[in-house]
């Protein structure tokens, strides 16, 4: 019964072999695996997948052959907050006209909405359907669940709809960027080998094939001709957004970091969720885990580095200018005050917006993040990484 499960992981290019397939078979004999769906993702992964590098690929696979697995119940979203599953059921959801929309009040301020989520969490003894203030489900309160407002927290739903949500309360899962995609990549390395300024420097300690023929020829002995080895002197640091409304620009991120991958040999890669702050990330499925302290980089790599931010920059203006603002986290800075430090410790850098340039003025933080950055966002087009590259270099 697995066995379109092996020609899915193999269809995704993940290398899973028959001897690798049979170990899968005898762990589940073994009941390695719980019998739960999650178990089974784990002891599944844990046996096919043998490089860090086909994790995403995997998880495509599995999503494809084994699409209707029971999700994570809400209880375990849930269970750190200490809010009751009645609370969040979704029993009706009020649609609302663009009018009703546009006539409801968010509570003005980020210090505002912290303190009335503190306040309901300590009031609030039931559950709430279709209000304005109370935790519930399908109203206009800025807490909960499938309802809307202009700034609110979200909690225990699955998915963003309106992505208004200054705050969310569930731990979320985000996917890494896949860097071997190669459908419409071809452009992209064009427009980025403008940075590519190769340097020949040290010794020369790379054999001269051509020049060593010649050579021998013209003197009628063996004569070596040697010259320097060609490097790729550029050295550049990728700070990639992922998850949230950045999943709708996934394919084209994709595609330009297989591009960076293959055309720069000195490549660091971060991941970050809207804004940086104090920690980044290499792996988005350890992103909880395993993090790396901004100051960690700002100290490890030189000034000659040149630095590459990729986001949507669509965020709530809390998550810019305000201590403790971020998304999902409590921070102790500003993420503008991070912003700041990242781009004076690399002065070459920009910042690329998958989000059409026309459609930038529409949205007050992106507005933000290109003053912070002087000008220097371009947008993730073939044109855009052109223009980039002029920067850069």
């Amino acid at each position: 019964m697995f066995r379109p499960f092996l020609e899915n992981l193999r269809q995704h290019g993940v290398p899973a072999s028959l001897r690798e397939y049979l170990d899968l078979l005898a762990g589940l004999q073994a009941g390695l695996s719980d019998w739960t769906p999650e178990g089974f993702y784990h002891l599944s992964r844990a046996v096919l997948v043998k490089d860090e590098a086909h994790l995403d690929r995997f998880d495509r696979a599995f999503a494809q052959t084994f699409a209707g697995l029971d999700d994570i119940p809400v209880e375990a979203l849930v269970s750190n907050a200490a809010i009751p599953r009645e609370w969040l059921e979704k029993l009706a959801e009020k649609l609302l006209t663009p009018e009703e929309r546009a006539a409801i009040q968010g509570p003005g301020s980020f210090d505002e909405l912290m303190k009335r989520l503190r306040e309901r969490l300590a009031e609030q003894k039931g559950r709430h359907q279709g209000g304005n203030k109370w935790i519930g489900t399908a109203g206009t309160s800025p807490f909960g669940a499938y309802g809307y407002n202009p700034e609110g927290v979200r909690i225990g739903q699955d998915e963003s709809r309106h992505r208004r949500a200054v705050k969310v309360w569930d731990k979320r899962e985000f996917r890494d960027f896949d860097d071997s995609v190669e459908l419409g990549t071809r452009n992209i390395k064009v427009a980025l080998k403008r940075l590519r300024q190769w340097a020949r420097h040290g010794a020369a300690e790379e054999l001269d094939l051509p020049g060593t023929v010649r050579a021998s020829a013209e003197h009628g002995y063996i004569d070596v001709q040697t010259r320097p080895e060609r490097h790729n002197a550029v050295k550049v640091l990728l700070f990639l957004d992922a998850g949230g409304s950045m999943d709708d620009h996934s394919r084209i991120v994709d595609e330009l970091f297989s591009a960076a991958r293959s055309e720069f040999k000195h490549l660091e890669h971060f991941y970050f969720h809207n804004c940086i702050y104090e920690a980044v990330w290499k792996d988005n499925h350890r992103r909880w885990t395993e993090t790396t302290p901004t100051w960690d980089l700002l100290n490890r790599f030189g000034r000659d580095y040149k630095a590459i931010f990729v986001g949507d920059a669509s965020m709530s203006p809390y998550e810019i200018a305000v201590p403790g603002g971020a998304n999902e986290h409590w921070n102790a800075e500003a993420g503008e005050t991070w912003l700041r430090r990242l781009r004076e410790a690399w002065p070459d850098n920009v910042w690329l917006n998958p989000v059409p340039r026309n459609q930038w003025h529409h949205v007050p933080s992106v507005q933000m993040v290109d003053g912070i950055f002087d000008g220097r966002m371009r947008p993730l087009t073939l044109e855009g990484l052109t223009e980039a590259m002029r920067l850069l270099g």
